[in-house]
């Protein structure tokens, strides 16, 4: 299984996670409860995911991995883009999902949180990812 086979899972494993092309066929969208945490678009053969992001943490990442650049089509200040050319370890990139929605999930109104707290455990609504391979 590749880097973004992987990936996908992970993104679709997420709870309550649906999988849309609002934009169009070339764009596939990953949301909770309607709102947008992952998009995920290929560019000159290279698939890259924009992921929200705390902001300081944003610019943590990208001055660590080349493969971390500001969100392309964002707001840069919430979004990354992350390149999967291979330069970044899957458990690395899996993280970062969670951390999207994982903030995503924050803004949620109240009733939605509680209605997914009551349903799914915090390991599979706020990451797990030792358990990525």
């Amino acid at each position: 299984m590749s880097c973004y086979e992987a990936l996908i899972q992970y993104v679709e494993s997420k709870p309550e996670a649906v999988s849309e092309y609002p934009f169009g066929p070339e764009a596939q969208v990953y949301k909770v409860c309607g709102k947008m945490f992952a998009l995920f678009t290929e560019v000159e053969g290279c698939v890259r995911v924009n992921l929200k992001c705390e902001p300081d943490h944003a610019i943590e990442l990208r001055s660590i991995f080349d493969a971390v650049k500001p969100g392309y089509h964002m707001n840069k200040k919430h979004w990354n883009s992350v390149y999967l050319d291979g330069s970044l370890p899957l458990g690395e990139v899996c993280r970062m999902v969670d951390h999207s929605y994982e903030l995503v999930f924050s803004k949620l109104p109240k009733q939605q949180r509680d209605w997914l707290m009551l349903r799914y455990s915090n390991a599979s609504l706020f990451g797990s990812v030792k358990d990525v391979t």
